[in-house]
């Protein structure tokens, strides 16, 4: 049975994260303790305990999802390694991917998520902004209707930000703009649109300044070519080469998350996978269920889930 990785983004931490399979495997604990000497402080001690105020920031959760993340690929990753045809994350969950398929260290990524966390963080502070679901269908395309937003003279700069699934978008972008957005967007027929409790408009140019930051972090980490394609969330594409995998994953501050071209694109070229989704939760599990149907799923992020998964592909 082939397999295809899935890393979860920021909104899917949660106190308690990884602590069984810290409990019951060597590999789990050996994750957690490199994260923590990775950053000098117990990262480990805050997913495990929280509290979900300090965790949910946004310095601290992406590096929390990366280990929750690295570390139930390390208990798995003997069985299901050689199974493995590609990897995928949305947003944050990108630069798991990238660990997971050999192009970073685990180390490296750990420090280079958490720059990127400080670094998004401030900028929202700097650039304040907002971000918004919009759930159902609608008469009119999400892009048009952002533009008519950002046009209108009680509006101000929004775009997509996340196109998730078919029916679920994220908008970013100034408050104004999301604002008057979120209003054409239920007038067009959205069933709900809701602000999300984020520290900036994440994915819309207002990011712009932590660019040349996250570009220096990266090119400090460096990157090594991935193992397998990572499918990129700026182009939906698959990529196979270190330049292109930094290239983007700059890019990716600013441009939306193509999550649902990009799933359509791996079910098509792995049609028989299971598609694993490793950290907490299982949103990502979710989408791929409402994106591609026909594709078997699983998530592996308790000590439950990895027998599970275990049984699947033995």
């Amino acid at each position: 049975m082939d397999v295809v990785l899935m890393f979860p983004g920021q909104g899917s931490q949660k106190p308690g994260m990884g602590k069984d399979l810290v409990e019951a495997f060597p590999a789990a604990r050996e994750v957690f303790a490199s994260a923590d000497d990775a950053l000098g402080e117990a990262l480990s001690t805050l997913c495990f305990d929280g509290p979900a105020d300090t965790l949910t920031l946004t310095r601290n959760a992406q590096p929390a999802l990366l280990a929750h993340g690295a570390a139930a690929w390390a208990v798995v990753r003997d069985a299901v390694g050689g199974r493995v045809r590609a990897a995928a994350g949305h947003s944050l969950g990108e630069f798991t991917a990238y660990h997971a398929v050999g192009a970073l260290s685990l180390k490296d990524a750990v420090r280079l998520v958490r720059a990127r966390g400080e670094l998004m963080q401030a900028t929202g502070t700097e650039r304040p902004g907002a971000m918004a679901a919009i759930l159902g269908d609608l008469a009119e395309s999400i892009d048009a209707l952002c533009a008519r937003a950002s046009a209108d003279p009680d509006g101000g700069l929004v775009v997509p930000a996340n196109y998730n699934c078919p029916g679920q978008v994220v908008i970013s972008g100034e408050v104004a703009g999301v604002e008057r957005a979120m209003v054409l967007c239920k007038e067009a027929g959205a069933k709900r649109a809701m602000r999300l409790n984020v520290s900036g408009a994440f994915h819309s140019p207002l990011m712009a300044p932590a660019r040349d930051g996250l570009a220096a972090a990266i090119a400090s980490a460096g990157f090594a070519p991935p193992r397998v394609p990572v499918y990129a969330n700026v182009t939906a594409d698959a990529v196979t080469d270190a330049a292109t995998a930094a290239r983007l994953c700059v890019e990716q501050l600013t441009s939306p998350v193509r999550w649902t071209e990009l799933v359509e694109r791996m079910a098509r070229d792995y049609p028989d996978a299971l598609f694993v989704e490793l950290g907490p939760g299982s949103v990502l599990t979710g989408l791929v269920r409402k994106i591609a149907p026909g594709v078997a799923t699983a998530s592996c992020g308790t000590t439950a889930d990895v027998e599970q998964l275990l049984a699947k592909v033995a």
